[in-house]
């Protein structure tokens, strides 16, 4: 699905499925953070040859394999 976001005052659009957009909503509300702070943040470190959208699912699947690692550290 596409979504309209703003970067530094420019409009852009991203197609990121609603799972992996709802699961960035819930690591913007986890560090109390604006989505556009987070969509900034990753816009700025990602190559210059790697899409938004793309970079905003490797986000996601990054904070999730972090989480899970926790867990079972803490399980362990």
């Amino acid at each position: 699905m596409k979504r309209s976001v703003s970067i530094q005052g420019h409009q852009t659009s991203i197609s990121v499925e609603d799972a992996f957009w709802t699961e960035f909503r819930a690591i913007s509300a986890r560090q109390n953070r604006a989505l556009a702070s987070l969509i900034a943040e990753i816009d700025a470190a990602r190559p210059a040859d790697a899409n938004l959208s793309s970079a905003i699912r490797l986000f996601v699947l990054a904070d999730l394999r972090r989480r899970l690692a926790e867990a079972e550290a803490t399980s362990s």
